[in-house]
């Protein structure tokens, strides 16, 4: 082998054992500083976990429609999976019940993004005062009901005044901020004003009717408030783009009140009843994209952001219970699947040593290191991305036995082919697997695309499957082009295999040629003819279109040589 090969060989290798150092310190940080784990965490169905039931909060004579649960549905779903709960499962429960069935102890935050509904409204501030300590506390008193009495003077807009009927304005002064009656708020009529508190329970506001929606918001993000500098202010926002018709809602709205003074001048942003912010208008904002803020954190920025991103739920839920649950397949099914795998992974090894003899030894190393690749692969998933494990993707992982082994297979077989048409040993490893490389990919590609359509496509476990699948096929390619073809190179410049030794996998008359010197093959007398022939018939049969074309143009010039000699 010439020394450009041998480097190419070297450098892959080395490239190779870069990627499994990298991965390893991916995950060994993630242990030391993240919280992650050097085993994947396990699914809903191998490890149990915690089932939360939402029941809907409805007014009276108000019903729950088939429509407004599957939407639920779906949008819980999202904020689950938004959160990094792998595995989760969301699914109704009779007619008004959603039951989320999630793997481990889920934490406050992934709780919150489940219930909340995220319902946002931009209502106009009319009246605002600070709660005494009395209020803030009585979180226990029953709510009282806001008067709808009919202003006497029509309100010419959403901020005027004569919304302030004699009846609300006692609402108003005696108002609770209480729990009790922040859930109440939450149900309130949209084209009524509204008396409700912010989210801190310090202040209390006499709000308008609604004039612009949650669903009119297109996108939502989250990020650090910058200043006019770019400098980073430290606090976090969310950010918020509203459709064209949110647009010119939001502009008409802010164009009026940016011309007011007081609290007339604030405009509310009301999530769930209670008032998250309630800035002051300053100028008109026609681009449709303002900002939210007020003593976010990060985490409570992003939940916000996921919930009006996805969309704010037809109806309210509140946690009717919380329970943990038991794993539905559990240790034994994990240990039966591993067994599984173990005997299938057993049969190739014993096959490819059969087949290939000490060749196949390249076939049970390649595999350990795709082995050790995907296990850190899945770990690293495990700690970033919240993936977690289950039986079918455990499935996934076996199945990538075979595909791995079929692309050894295919390299392996090239490269015999080669030595068949009676090239050098060293030459039949590089034609073989240029040769090889493009079935390879065009395999490997067909499982990439089918994983991606199922991943896209289909939910809960059959999702796990799809990610271990087109995982492992990936890392088929990787291991193959930098660890099993430059291994094999390498082992073409070693005497066992150059010399065609009979446990080689290289056998003379296994391939029906014998050795001639150093890698060359030819056919000998001490070879049976129908040996040969059979060689020769199925190295035929290997040629491509192309190959087949050039021979017979090779046979046909000879021919035509031979009449002219003639």
């Amino acid at each position: 082998m010439s020394r450009t090969p041998m480097r190419s060989a070297a450098k892959n290798l080395i490239w190779l054992g870069v990627i499994v150092i990298a991965l390893a310190g991916i995950n060994f940080a993630g242990v030391l500083f993240g919280g992650g784990s050097w085993t994947p965490k396990l699914a809903l169905d191998l490890q149990g976990g915690t089932q939360i039931v939402l029941t809907p909060q409805l007014t009276d004579g108000q019903a729950v429609t088939p429509e407004q649960l599957t939407q639920a549905v779906a949008i819980i779903r999202q904020r689950v999976d938004s959160a990094g709960v792998s595995e989760a499962e969301v699914n109704t429960q009779g007619e008004k019940n959603i039951v989320v069935s999630i793997p481990g102890t889920p934490d406050q935050d992934t709780i919150n993004r489940i219930e909340a509904s995220a319902k946002l409204d931009f209502r106009a501030v009319i009246l605002t005062d600070a709660a005494t300590p009395q209020q803030a506390t009585n979180a226990t008193e029953t709510p009282a009901p806001i008067p709808s009495s009919t202003p006497s003077v029509a309100p010419t807009d959403a901020s005027d005044p004569a919304w302030v009927t004699p009846e609300l304005q006692t609402a108003y002064d005696t108002y609770q901020c209480s729990a009790a009656n922040a859930q109440q708020a939450a149900v309130a009529p949209t084209d009524q004003p509204l008396i409700t508190c912010d989210v801190s329970g310090t202040a209390k506001f006499l709000l308008g009717p609604v004039e612009v929606t949650g669903s009119q918001i297109s996108d939502a993000t989250s990020g650090l408030i910058q200043t006019s500098t770019g400098a980073s202010t430290g606090q976090w926002a969310v950010y918020m783009t509203f459709n064209p018709e949110g647009t010119d809602a939001f502009a008409k709205v802010t164009t009026r009140l940016s011309a007011l003074t007081g609290a007339r001048n604030q405009f509310a942003i009301v999530l769930d009843g209670s008032v998250i912010s309630a800035p002051a208008t300053k100028a008109a904002i026609t681009d449709g994209k303002p900002q939210i803020s007020g003593g976010f954190t990060q985490s409570s920025a992003k939940t916000l952001a996921d919930q009006l991103k996805y969309g704010a739920l037809p109806i309210g839920f509140t946690v009717q219970s919380s329970d943990s649950i038991s794993a539905t397949l559990g240790t034994t099914q994990l240990v039966n699947g591993l067994l599984a795998g173990l005997i299938g992974l057993i049969l190739v090894i014993i096959y490819s040593l059969i087949q290939y003899r000490a060749l196949g030894l390249v076939t049970v190393f390649s595999l350990g290191v795709a082995a050790v690749i995907t296990y850190l692969l899945v770990t690293i998933l495990s700690w970033y991305q919240g993936y977690r494990l289950s039986l079918a993707g455990v499935a996934g992982l076996i199945v990538a036995i075979g595909i791995t082994a079929d692309s050894f297979i295919v390299f392996f077989e090239r490269t015999r082919d080669e030595l068949r048409d009676g090239r050098g040993l060293e030459s039949a490893v590089e034609t073989g697997w240029r040769r090889a490389l493009r079935t390879i990919l065009a395999s490997d590609a067909v499982n990439v695309l089918a994983a991606l359509v199922l991943f896209i496509l289909a939910i809960g476990n059959v999702r796990g499957f799809a990610l271990t699948l087109g995982l492992t096929t990936i890392v088929d390619v990787v291991v193959v082009a930098l660890f099993t073809h430059p291994v094999l190179a390498l082992l073409a410049q070693t005497r066992f295999f150059a010399s065609g030794h009979p446990l080689s996998g290289l056998d003379p008359s296994a391939l029906g040629a014998v050795y001639r010197g150093r890698a060359q093959f030819a056919p000998s007398a001490s070879v049976r003819s129908s040996k040969v022939a059979s060689s020769s018939r199925e190295a035929a049969k290997r040629q491509t279109i192309a190959e087949r074309k050039a021979a017979m143009l090779a046979d046909n010039a000879d021919a035509t040589s031979g009449k002219d000699d003639n």
